[in-house]
């Protein structure tokens, strides 16, 4: 069977291409630092321009990780890069590891090949190890050239996350590969995209795959169908050596990523606290064996390791019996329950008739909408309606590569029905994606 090339990735991006230029990003001024790179003219170096933006959480004295969001392939969904690190759902995940949240852009046009810097090997390892070394003397943080990655990945993104576990697995706490999973040389393509060995190292490193079922699961043709395939043949190779890889198949989309969010943070959440190191610097802890989780490929239902009846080189691998539970409701239909409310808001100002306030999102469920109070009567919501083309509505938007929409929304509102010359009370209330308000 023929396996997914990397070429495809090119042909998703023309319906989802931004029309902002790469320079129209939201400004980088801290807790965000931002450095870009020309393309390269030495031998082996990226041939494309890149931006990388990181954000760092306040107060943190060291830094034991960096999360890094990766985009996909194509102008669009680079250009969506632009807003990675500026994602609340996301630094919610990063703050609660101490860890910095990074997102790169690469500004490649429509139709040059997206193999360039997907596969990390043609020079974008070397300059994102560079932007980790210049960015951590931006903010203060030179630890950040040494401490693990946490890696996520869609699309070509997957590809260059996955390739990265292959290539400095040592490095690496976990891998989500969304949509995208590099080439092995057991499972080597027809085409010239270039394969991977598998390093003893890399068998150690948490590993999801996570496929649309539209992508050749449940949809056997079309331009997604080569997908599944590609996944199937990189778990199957992965997992006869003893990988800790997993699969999560979406059961609603197709490339896109859809309601993934919900999962990948909960999987990344556990296997951050599992292998990060106490102190930055530290070394990378193993999983523990003990807790793992198995499930057959394909299948709906987890066991524990020790109960497991099936081929355990061939079964899906799921780090502990919490997010195995996750998993089961995840690949039944995405409806990952949470059941804490988000936090409450802070910072809120009134000046006048106009309301600014802060917030930060629920781990589990993110940021849906906020409830606008006045005097203990309900309103307004902002924004009035939440809108997501591809999974939950949710606060912020959420363009191709599971990023904010670019220009980035704010937190704030204009009272016009206030009456000038009274004095009200105001209350703001955050509401996470399955309907929990804040306290």
């Amino acid at each position: 069977m023929r396996h997914l090339s990397i070429l495809f990735f090119a042909l998703i991006s023309a319906a989802y291409a931004q029309k902002a230029p790469y320079d129209v990003f939201p400004e980088a001024k801290p807790p965000y630092y931002r450095v870009r790179y020309e393309a390269s003219t030495q031998q082996g170096g990226l041939i494309f321009p890149v931006n990388y933006t990181i954000w760092v959480p306040a107060g943190v004295e060291k830094l034991r990780g960096v999360i890094v969001h990766q985009h996909g392939c194509g102008e669009g969904s680079c250009k969506s890069g632009l807003t990675g690190a500026f994602d609340l759902h996301w630094q919610a995940l990063a703050k609660k590891h101490d860890c910095a949240l990074l997102a790169p852009a690469y500004e490649m046009k429509e139709k040059e090949e997206c193999q360039m810097w997907c596969d990390p090997r043609n020079g974008s390892a070397e300059a994102f190890k560079q932007c980790l070394v210049d960015l951590g003397k931006q903010s203060g943080h030179p630890e950040l050239s040494q401490i693990p990655w946490a890696l996520w990945g869609h699309s070509g993104g997957g590809h260059w996350a996955g390739g990265m576990v292959l290539t400095h697995p040592e490095r690496v706490a976990a891998a989500w590969l969304r949509s995208g999973v590099p080439l092995l040389t057991t499972n080597p393509d027809r085409s010239t995209i270039k394969t991977h060995t598998i390093p003893d190292a890399a068998l150690s490193v948490p590993i999801m795959c996570n496929p649309g079922t539209k992508e050749g699961v449940t949809v056997k043709e079309g331009r997604f169908a080569g997908v599944w395939p590609s996944n199937e043949a990189f778990f199957t190779a992965m997992r006869a050596k003893g990988a800790l890889v997993g699969v999560a198949v979406d059961p609603l989309t197709a490339h896109e990523c859809g309601n993934q969010r919900y999962m990948a943070i909960a999987w990344l959440d556990a296997c951050l606290a599992a292998r990060l190191p106490n102190e930055s610097g530290g070394k990378l802890k193993a999983m523990d064996p003990k807790k793992a989780w198995l499930a057959p490929l394909l299948g709906t239902a987890a066991t524990a390791y020790s109960e497991y009846k099936g081929d355990a080189n061939k079964a899906v691998w799921l780090p502990d019996e919490k997010t195995a539970k996750a998993w089961m409701h995840y690949v039944k239909d995405t409806a990952v329950p949470d059941v804490t409310p988000p936090p409450a808001p802070t910072n809120l100002v009134v000046m006048g008739n106009k309301l600014e306030w802060s917030a930060e999102a629920d781990l589990e469920s993110g940021i849906a909408h906020f409830i606008i109070e006045r005097d203990g009567e309900q309103i307004a919501t902002v924004p009035d309606q939440a809108k997501n083309p591809f999974g939950r509505p949710i606060f912020q938007g959420l363009q191709y590569s599971d990023t904010p929409n670019n220009p980035l929304v704010s937190m704030n509102f204009v009272d016009a029905k206030a009456k000038a010359g009274t004095s009200h009370k105001y209350r703001v209330i955050s509401v996470n994606t399955v309907g929990l308000k804040s306290h």
